[in-house]
């Protein structure tokens, strides 16, 4: 009577390890055939366009603090917030500031623009090109064409964030 037992709890066991050796086998092929489906074809870039990501975090950090691109080149400047909170918290966005243009003072005038996303009204000549205002999880992106050869402060505009958040936009 015990063999049996030992038989039966044995040819059970081995059924099942068996049957489940297979389902890996088969959860195997599935991620395989998966994976195969999810290649897809390059994404033809234009050489003519600099595309630029640059990400800020709760934390006031740009992962960036210099930029370079080519005199007259297409820039396609693509801001991620990859913190958690809002935008009315602990929004970011990237203004780029013409040559000239106290940084200080610019973010000064910003700080007090809330309704216009920091962007101080009457400040176009200061700006070359800016992102919109976005929280935490969003992302924006802003198109435009680089100016003449030199440097340029970009920031985030709003306020107390210019500080820690800042960097040169380098055209070449």
């Amino acid at each position: 009577m015990k063999h049996i037992k030992y038989l039966l709890v044995a040819l059970l066991t081995s059924t099942l390890l068996f049957n489940c050796g297979e389902d890996k086998k088969k959860e195997g092929k599935k991620e395989q055939i998966k994976l195969s489906t999810k290649e897809e074809a390059p994404k033809k870039t234009d050489a003519n366009v600099a595309e630029i990501v640059i990400t800020g975090d709760d934390v006031m950090k740009f992962d960036k603090k210099e930029i370079k691109v080519k005199a007259g080149q297409k820039v396609k400047l693509t801001l991620r917030h990859k913190g958690k909170m809002a935008a009315n918290i602990m929004g970011h966005n990237v203004v780029i500031l013409n040559k000239g243009v106290n940084l200080a003072a610019f973010a000064g005038k910003a700080a007090t623009a809330r309704d216009t996303e920091y962007i101080p009204a009457g400040s176009e000549s200061d700006v070359i090109a800016h992102t919109k205002m976005i929280g935490g999880g969003q992302t924006t992106t802003v198109e435009f064409n680089a100016p003449a050869t030199g440097i340029y402060d970009f920031l985030c505009s709003f306020p107390g964030h210019y500080a820690l958040m800042k960097g040169k936009f380098i055209v070449e």
